[in-house]
């Protein structure tokens, strides 16, 4: 399970792809889904403040869940928080630069991943060639009139 601070990962990004690099919170939050849809994990992301409105572009999006802070706390709490309740720490990744929650996930012995390295992870599964899809007769086997054709074109036919 992945625990990321969703404006420190935005934030890196950023600085390192520039005015390329800007992406919305909702983009990013699709680019993830992807990523954890591809590697088999599940992720949750925090955002600070109460965030839009309209909340409904947040949904759906497979394998992780989206938060925001809301009024009166900040990311890094909740996400602190989230740390120490978890009944197993060392199945967690806090994805975040921010050394304070990088300490709390040492604490408990979470795994503690930097949002730069984790976004170079994402680009490297995302831009990776999917193989080749094999072929249903593979697993299928051929259908008669194929298997015809070859016992003649061996000398097998009746």
């Amino acid at each position: 399970m992945f625990i990321i601070d969703g404006h420190n990962l935005l934030h890196t990004i950023y600085k390192l792809e520039g005015d390329s690099g800007a992406i919305s919170d909702v983009s990013l939050c699709r680019i993830l889904g992807r990523y954890f849809t591809l590697t088999g994990d599940k992720g949750e992301i925090i955002f600070d403040g109460t965030g839009p409105p309209d909340k409904g572009e947040f949904d759906n999006i497979s394998n992780l869940e989206v938060f925001f802070a809301g009024m009166g706390t900040d990311a890094d709490t909740v996400i602190e928080d989230k740390i120490i309740a978890n009944t197993a720490p060392k199945r967690l990744t806090i994805v975040s630069s921010d050394r304070r929650l990088r300490t709390a996930a040492h604490k408990r012995k979470a795994i503690s991943m930097k949002s730069d390295v984790f976004w170079n992870d994402v680009q490297k599964q995302l831009s990776r060639k999917k193989p080749a899809k094999e072929p249903t007769e593979k697993r299928q086997g051929l259908n008669e009139g194929e298997t015809e054709q070859w016992l003649e074109f061996f000398g097998f036919g009746q």
